[in-house]
């Protein structure tokens, strides 16, 4: 957030959303009636973000559903869903720093926008530079629709991932919203658990404050977030932590085992996730029944697909991918159950085509309850089948063009891709950025492909101790980040340690 026509700020919300109001009712016949969902999070300036954009649509006769709190982030897709509303946008940057802010836009289908929505939306922003209001109407006619939704999604959730029937979950467990809008929202889950007496909170992390003063970033995944949340934890002798980022889209755990805290990855979430609505599907298990996961993420949840008989397809990074994917599988009369992202992201399609980290805290402790211990769960599953290790991290990047250097310099290492990473020789090479896939016959990827994104992928050879590795070194989509994951197979040769 700043000053200038490139930060976030009261111009550039008033501009953005007469360019998206000036998109919607050009494309969609009843966005008038149909309206659109507006919420924010509880960072700086977002009441005052939401607002101003609330105001723009109102200015162009557009009907707007309006959130009067703070929500988490996965409110905004259900209501556009529940609504059937021409759009939704959501005030939030996620787990970003404090000084960030966001404009999330979902489309008419409940999905983040994606291309060439994205592009057609930002040419109308273009088109439509100049303000047309600068101060908040007297007189607005929002409806109001906070209780309403909740109630309605918690109703699904109850009907979807926790059915009234099961016994109720015994396992204590201390939680963090970190800062965020996630306690309100638990608070509930809880309370449609029957659990409301095994929830301990971060005290010191309970309430919303902007500044994030606890953390470095408020972010689950960054090193020595979830401290205070394991001190807590060791003071009431729990041994299980479960974490939301400030919006609540995103759900991260922790179990303390052999006295020692560890803190599981995306993938490892993911996978026993996946496993758990596997083993609770009722009937024949076909190949029409899908589990959606990213070209980022473990390749476990394809190797249990294989040997279980349910597809699995893997998306590009994001959940405008895995939420768009989603709907066009469903539309094509497949079932889709589940998607998951390394970035501690789970989607639960019939609930929302986005990352929701209520739910995903929901189903976790329901599983935990016939697990036991999530750890031993997760141990079983590998000897069963087979090792895979993630091993994840960053670069913070000090610009764009010092991002795009770094990538120029890798792609003019050797043509067509260099053939060794390392002591590890390249059995197959994938640019999404320039649109090259080595192990295709026409050289074209599976997978879209975009200038405006840096993405590659190399597959590597084997070794003494692992079946190979899949590296894959891209940009972040949301902050100033170079990232790398590294998926390390190990398939039924050795226990790792």
């Amino acid at each position: 957030m700043g000053a200038g026509f490139a930060r976030l700020n009261a111009l550039t919300i008033i501009q953005t959303s007469q360019g998206l109001a000036e998109y919607l009712l050009s494309s969609l016949e009843n966005t008038a009636t149909a309206g659109i969902v507006v919420g924010y999070d509880a960072r700086h300036h977002s009441k005052h973000f939401a607002e101003l954009a609330a105001t723009v649509f109102e200015s162009k006769g557009i009907k707007v559903w309006w959130y009067e709190e703070i929500v988490h982030t996965p409110l905004v897709p259900f209501a556009v869903k529940a609504m059937k509303a021409a759009a939704g946008i959501m005030i939030t940057a996620s787990h970003n720093p404090a000084e960030d802010n966001g404009y999330k836009v979902y489309g008419s289908n409940g999905c983040q926008i994606n291309s060439p929505e994205d592009s057609r939306i930002v040419a109308s922003i273009m088109q439509n530079l100049e303000p047309l209001i600068w101060s908040l109407q007297g007189d607005s006619k929002r409806t109001s629709i906070l209780k309403s939704t909740s109630s309605n999604y918690f109703s699904l959730l109850r009907k979807q991932i926790y059915p009234v029937e099961r016994q109720r979950p015994k396992v204590h467990f201390v939680y963090t919203p970190m800062h965020g809008v996630g306690l309100r929202h638990m608070e509930s889950a809880v309370e449609l658990l029957g659990m409301k007496e095994k929830i301990t909170i971060v005290a010191q992390q309970a309430e919303p404050n902007p500044d994030f003063p606890t953390v470095k970033y408020p972010n689950p995944e960054e090193k020595g977030a979830l401290d205070l949340a394991f001190a807590t934890a060791d003071d009431k002798n729990v041994t299980l932590v479960l974490a939301n980022d400030p919006d609540a889209d995103r759900f991260a755990v922790a179990e303390k085992v052999d006295n020692v805290w560890r803190q599981f990855t995306g993938d490892q979430v993911g996978i026993l996730l996946a496993y758990w609505l596997f083993s609770s599907m009722s009937g024949t298990v076909s190949p029409d029944d899908y589990f959606l996961t990213t070209a980022v993420s473990s390749q476990m949840l394809s190797h249990i697909a294989e040997t279980e008989g349910f597809s699995v397809r893997e998306t590009l990074t994001g959940f405008k991918w895995l939420g768009n994917v989603a709907k066009d599988l469903e539309e094509q009369g497949k079932k889709v159950h589940f998607g998951y992202e390394e970035a501690l992201g789970y989607m639960f399609p019939e609930i929302v085509y986005d990352k929701d980290g209520i739910a995903a805290a929901v189903a976790f402790l329901d599983a935990c309850d016939s697990w036991g211990s999530p750890w031993a769960k997760l141990q079983s599953l590998y000897e069963e089948y087979g090792y895979y290790q993630t091993v994840n991290t960053y670069w913070r990047s000090p610009s764009i063009n010092r991002t795009l250097l770094l990538f120029t310099s890798i792609r003019g290492i050797q043509q067509p891709f260099p053939k060794h990473v390392s002591s590890r020789k390249v059995l197959r090479w994938r640019d999404l950025t320039m649109g090259y896939d080595s192990a295709r016959s026409n050289n074209v990827p599976d997978l879209p492909s975009s200038t405006s994104s840096q993405m590659i992928t190399c597959w590597l050879e084997g070794s003494s101790s692992d079946d190979g590795v899949r590296l894959t070194i891209r940009g972040s989509g949301t902050e100033s980040k170079i990232k790398s994951n590294s998926p390390k197979i190990q398939m039924r040769i050795r226990k790792l340690t």
